[in-house]
């Protein structure tokens, strides 16, 4: 009984579904995306440099010519002395750029052409070039902060995960 007082009502739905025409009905788009290919910098690098590699081209980073066995045995006998190998090369890397020798530009080579700058740090430690973001966020950063200095940002490319791989 039920159904035969809705059943007028149900044709009535029916019979007005098929009576709207194709201009009646909501258009239905449909986008497509182009497929991009995001590459992640620095990801590749899955090789771990050994710590003689790793003392060896810090130092010819920083001082542009290769390092003498007597150095380089020095600072092996300092890095292999403590268990915690992350503090030693953390003391090894300052006091490579503490010497004099250390080619570090000046706050205001650095700051004359941030651009430029930024650049080189890349391709010096990491051997590539910075991403775009990359490149951004170290400018905001530098110009943001007048107290950050050329000495601290290779020493925060030289201790830095990235720096450790090739």
């Amino acid at each position: 009984m039920y159904i035969k007082r809705l059943l007028p009502y149900f044709l009535l739905l029916v019979w007005v579904g098929f009576a709207c025409t194709n201009q009646d009905r909501e258009k239905v788009y449909v986008y497509e995306v182009n497929e991009v290919e995001v590459n992640q910098t620095g990801i590749s690098k899955d090789n771990l440099k050994s710590d003689l590699e790793f003392l060896s081209l810090a130092y010819s980073d920083l001082f542009g010519r290769t390092i003498t066995e007597d150095q380089l045995n020095a600072m092996t006998i300092g890095y292999n002395a403590l268990g915690d190998r992350a503090l030693i090369a953390d003391i090894i890397v300052r006091n490579m750029l503490n010497d004099p020798a250390a080619a570090v530009p000046t706050s205001q080579n650095m700051r004359g052409n941030l651009d430029q700058f930024i650049e080189d740090t890349y391709l010096k430690f990491y051997v590539r070039e910075p991403g775009e973001y990359e490149r951004w966020q170290l400018k905001q950063m530098i110009e943001g902060d007048s107290e950050i200095t050329a000495e601290m940002i290779y020493y925060a490319f030289l201790t830095s995960d990235e720096y450790r791989y090739y």
